[in-house]
């Protein structure tokens, strides 16, 4: 089994930043991907943004050139920088980690942001 402890959420005011981070441990396996969804109330779970072990990243439309994923790989940790946020963006966000070429998947247990005035 793999655990996913995220952090790092919070209330921020529009413009504002956030840095989320997620931890995972277990039975950690490579290689891996690792990134960030988010669910709005009322709306479908979407990808954020996700990265491999060799630096590969992948983010959404609405998020590029505002958010940066990042990963310590010795750390078997992802970070979500998130900048100049906009009221879209509250969501619940949570953490995922995806075998690669290994049918195996795990979630956090979400952390919510907020952003208002």
């Amino acid at each position: 089994q793999v655990q996913l402890v995220e952090s790092g959420g919070g209330l921020v005011q529009p413009g504002g930043s956030l840095r989320l981070s997620c931890a995972a441990s277990g039975s950690i396996f490579s290689p891996y991907v690792m990134g960030w969804y988010r669910q709005a109330p009322g709306k479908q779970r979407e990808l954020v943004a996700a990265a491999t072990s060799g630096g590969s990243t992948n983010y959404a439309d609405s998020v590029k050139g505002r958010f940066t994923i990042s990963r310590d790989n010795a750390k078997n940790t992802v970070y979500l920088q998130m900048n100049s946020l906009k009221s879209e963006d509250t969501a619940v966000y949570y953490c995922n980690l995806k075998g690669v070429g290994v049918d195996r998947e795990y979630w956090g247990q979400g952390t919510l942001v907020t952003v208002s005035e």
